[in-house]
């Protein structure tokens, strides 16, 4: 299926990866309003003229307090999704279809006390760190296939 960009809201995502090898996810403040398990790595839009590596540290500074960081890894390609119907005409004034994503993958070097989900405009509510390839098991539906892309390619981190 060909995509136009134009069509997808360009977004980070970041796998937050801890000493011990484990990865930090997050439950959305809205699990309960979308009626899914709703737990995700930190993700957040590109202003415009941002590189996506600075977004993606600023978003994981505004997500989660978190700054004591070492960038390991970016994905090479833009990964897609697309929001359900119901969704896709709500968020972002029905403009886009779902999101295109840059994917990084981030080394925690501070301590789980810096983990601050209490921010101006708090999208978690509960966070942990678990295996990576758990986090499959909590993210909604129709983030599945990015997901799986995400770990296949991170994997080799985690050997």
């Amino acid at each position: 299926m060909t995509r136009q960009a134009s069509d997808y809201r360009p977004c980070v995502g970041v796998v937050l990866i801890n000493k011990d090898f484990n990865v930090f996810v997050a439950k959305r403040v809205d699990a309960e309003r979308l009626g899914w398990p709703s737990w995700q790595f930190p993700q957040g839009g590109i202003d415009a003229g941002e590189d996506a590596k600075i977004a993606a540290l600023r978003e994981l500074r505004e997500e989660t307090g978190v700054t004591n960081v070492t960038v390991l890894a970016e994905m090479p390609d833009w990964l897609y999704y697309d929001l359900p119907e119901n969704l896709a005409t709500n968020i972002w004034k029905g403009r886009f279809k779902g999101q295109r994503q840059k994917w990084f993958l981030i080394k925690f070097t501070g301590q789980d006390s810096e983990i601050n989900l209490e921010q101006p405009t708090p999208e978690f509510c509960a966070w942990e760190w678990i295996p990576l390839h758990e986090s499959i098991n909590r993210v909604v539906p129709f983030k599945i296939d990015v997901y799986k892309q995400v770990i296949s390619y991170f994997s080799k981190w985690f050997e």
